[in-house]
């Protein structure tokens, strides 16, 4: 059983990973590495195989399902009930406060309360009934969101800040991104739910971590391991060090010193994506817009190679009022009410 639980933690780790891989591949200094992984693995795998991923990662990425959101669910599930079921159990033993044992549950309450409004909140999407509307919210900057353009696919006008999803088929009015673990777009009505969702999502992790650090150290110091001698495989005697006790605490509690790595890499992880998009909350942009004005910034490049008669069009953030407002606007977003009843 334990094997079984940590092969699954290793799985789940391997397809986060994946995930990440593939979302910083969307960057240009990226996605070269990417092709070139891709032709090398073109090499030395048959096509068949080829053919069946190219099929499972088109339905994974390019297609709405709810694969990673049973993940998700599943790796939450795995996480608290090992928590629950060892780390709470010692701590309680140890006499840990109980406010302090309880504050993961607390996170994990509101984070499935605001994961479950991301995922089933309409993220802003532009129909006939309600483009007029979207048309007047933001105002065109001329570079990056032209006037009067129509988007090739739903043949709607679009609105400033907006964009086509591929994978819903749909434009989504301040389109951040389509996240595939809430398999939905974040737009201008849930973005202040997906920030949520991701705050509490890494203090949880972070928390279950520092409750498991404390625990395993508090072990260590009681029984007084870290003064303890052992003999090595040539019969030498050694003061215990780190490693031999990092490994001593693996093979006596297999599964909390594995989900601790887990839960640390991934708090490590949202971490510094929690700050990018808190970055990007205080500036007043989004991801599509960052990833569009990085890749102006690059031809802007004097090593990018373009024609000479080609002049770059400067970018510039017309939308960022200061942390206040920009905050608001996400918190607040306008006209969602109105919307809402002149889409239904």
């Amino acid at each position: 059983m334990d094997f079984l639980v940590l092969f699954l933690f290793y799985l789940a780790s391997v397809v986060i990973g994946l995930v990440l891989i593939c979302v910083c591949s969307k960057t240009h200094s990226l996605k070269g590495l990417a092709r070139g992984g891709a032709q090398i693995f073109c090499c030395v795998i048959p096509e068949c195989l080829q053919r069946a991923m190219h099929r499972l990662l088109h339905y994974l990425f390019h297609t709405r399902n709810h694969t990673f959101i049973v993940l998700h669910l599943v790796l939450q599930g795995m996480v608290y009930t090992e928590y629950t079921w060892e780390v709470f159990g010692y701590c309680q033993e140890l006499e840990f406060s109980l406010y302090y044992l309880l504050l993961p549950y607390l996170l994990l309450l509101v984070n499935l309360f605001s994961f479950t409004l991301t995922c089933v909140t309409n993220p802003g999407i532009i129909t006939k009934a309600n483009e007029l509307l979207f048309l007047h919210v933001y105002e065109f900057d001329e570079v990056m969101f032209p006037k009067n353009v129509r988007c090739s696919t739903c043949d709607l006008r679009k609105p400033a800040r907006s964009k086509h999803c591929s994978v819903c088929n749909w434009c989504v009015h301040r389109f951040d991104h389509h996240c595939v673990w809430v398999n939905n777009c974040i737009g201008a009505w849930n973005i202040r739910y997906f920030l949520i969702y991701l705050l509490t999502l890494t203090a949880s992790a972070a928390t279950v971590a520092i409750v498991s650090t404390t625990f395993l150290i508090h072990l260590v110091v009681m029984s007084d391991l870290y003064q303890e001698t052992y003999v090595d495989d040539l019969g030498h005697l050694h003061v215990m060090d780190t490693v031999f006790l990092i490994q001593y605490l693996f093979l006596t509690f297999p599964r909390i010193v594995f989900m601790l790595g887990f839960v640390v890499v991934l708090s490590f992880l949202l971490g510094g994506y929690l700050c990018f998009a808190l970055y990007l909350a205080a500036t007043n942009q989004t991801t599509n817009e960052w990833y569009k004005g990085d890749w102006a910034w690059c031809q802007r490049c004097p090593l990018v190679a373009r024609p000479p008669s080609a002049e770059p069009q400067v970018h510039r953030n017309i939308h960022s009022h200061g942390l206040r407002s920009n905050l608001q606007e996400i918190f607040l977003p306008a006209f969602p009410c109105h919307g809402r009843k002149k889409q239904e």
